[in-house]
């Protein structure tokens, strides 16, 4: 499942939300102003929902909230920093396999002069 449609989708919303804010504003701000897109698009999405982590079949008190959930299907970590970097790359990397989603999209809206982004796919989830 590569989710491609739903993808092109996103980033069709995320990048009228950088058209029309441009970068270097906090990331709060683009991941409000995403959600609004999404929501404009009619695209189903949810905010830093709860995602539950365990070892050995214990649950931790420790949890994870990715930015959006988009589709039901796509993990998406928003950024607002001039590079991506590696340790952003993880962490959706993480978010991804916690929530057991195959697709996930890494989104800087910091970047100067354009749009910054990432697809990740996992194809060995168990």
């Amino acid at each position: 499942m590569t989710l491609k449609d739903e993808g092109y989708q996103l980033m069709g919303a995320a990048f009228e939300v950088y058209n029309e804010l441009g970068y270097g504003i906090a990331e709060e701000i683009y991941q409000q102003s995403l959600e609004i897109e999404l929501g404009l698009r009619e695209i189903p999405w949810g905010s830093k929902q709860e995602l539950s982590v365990f070892f050995k079949g214990h649950e931790l008190t420790a949890k994870y909230r990715p930015d959006l959930r988009v589709f039901g299907q796509i993990v998406v970590e928003l950024k607002a920093v001039a590079e991506l970097c590696s340790d952003h790359e993880a962490q959706l990397f993480n978010y991804m396999r916690i929530a057991r989603q195959p697709v996930g999209y890494l989104i800087n809206f910091g970047h100067k002069g354009e749009l910054e982004w990432k697809r990740l796919i996992i194809s060995d989830l168990k």
